[in-house]
């Protein structure tokens, strides 16, 4: 498993009964996790002490209930600061096990001695992108909703990154991947987070079982001669690492060379030291 464990500001500090206790900075949370099917006692005292909860329903869906949380507060990632706030579906805006993928990719960039163009498609609030961006990348990135586009904005100026050469586009993503192989522009490295279910600015629909792997093929078009990287993340429940390996490998290997290696994606609980599955990434590289 690829596990994100250098954080400082963020902390899974215990896990219990469906349920994961987390350090944001300062500031307390507790949200379901699917993945949390042990139950075992509330021994550590923060669980007493949380500033925000999310009460999962029985019908769907759910809501917070708060306990002197801010509406918004930031934490940081190396260089990196992201704005968070609670919202919708038990979200704060940030995945903090993606920060492993952040370092893969951001290592390859600084190695790679030559400009590189990132694409970021389902882009969501920008962690990939300012991460790529903070390496040395140009990046375009790409998501339906511009509530989303805008709060990534709002994570670029946090981490004095507003004046990096990132492309900031509210669209479906795979109509912008159509028009890209339509107009020849070509990309050294493609970044995607597909959701399991998701529509478009316009009613597309995208169902990530009848649409990725035609997806993974129109994105293989606009990869340039010397790509460098090429990584699938998929938090749909199902959908193993091996799959994600073999959407890239049958695709882009005939093509490009390389090789590509999957796994889950993790955050270590701090409390007992297990991992807390959290999805799954596989990275196509040369």
């Amino acid at each position: 498993m690829w596990i994100a464990e250098h954080w400082k500001d963020y902390e899974v500090l215990a896990a219990s009964g469906g349920e994961k206790l987390e350090r944001w900075g300062k500031y307390i949370l507790v949200r379901p996790d699917p993945q949390v099917l042990w139950n075992t006692p509330h021994s550590h005292p923060m669980w007493k002490k949380k500033n925000g909860h999310y009460h999962r329903s029985a019908k769907g869906g759910g809501e917070w209930e708060f306990f002197s949380l801010p509406k918004q507060w930031n934490i940081s990632y190396r260089e990196l600061t992201f704005c968070l706030k609670p919202f919708s579906f038990k979200h704060t805006g940030l995945f903090p096990e993606q920060a492993v993928n952040w370092d893969w990719f951001s290592e390859k960039i600084k190695k790679a001695g030559r400009p590189i163009k990132v694409l970021n498609l389902f882009a969501y609030t920008g962690g990939a992108t300012l991460a790529a961006a903070a390496a040395g990348a140009s990046v375009t990135h790409v998501d339906a909703s511009k509530g989303m586009v805008g709060w990534a904005k709002e994570n670029a100026k946090a981490s004095h990154l507003e004046n990096a050469p990132i492309r900031w586009l509210v669209d479906d993503c795979v109509k912008f991947v159509e028009r890209e192989i339509r107009r020849g522009n070509k990309y050294d490295a493609i970044i995607m987070d597909p959701p399991s279910y998701g529509r478009g600015p316009k009613g597309e629909i995208w169902k990530i079982e009848d649409s990725i792997h035609h997806f993974v093929q129109l994105c293989a078009q606009i990869l340039s001669k010397d790509a460098l990287f090429f990584l699938i993340n998929s938090y749909t429940t199902g959908l193993a690492p091996s799959v994600l390996s073999y959407l890239i490998g049958t695709e882009i290997i005939p093509k490009f060379g390389g090789s590509v290696q999957s796994e889950e994606i993790g955050l270590r609980v701090s409390e007992n030291g297990l991992i807390l599955p959290c999805g799954a990434s596989a990275r196509w590289s040369k």
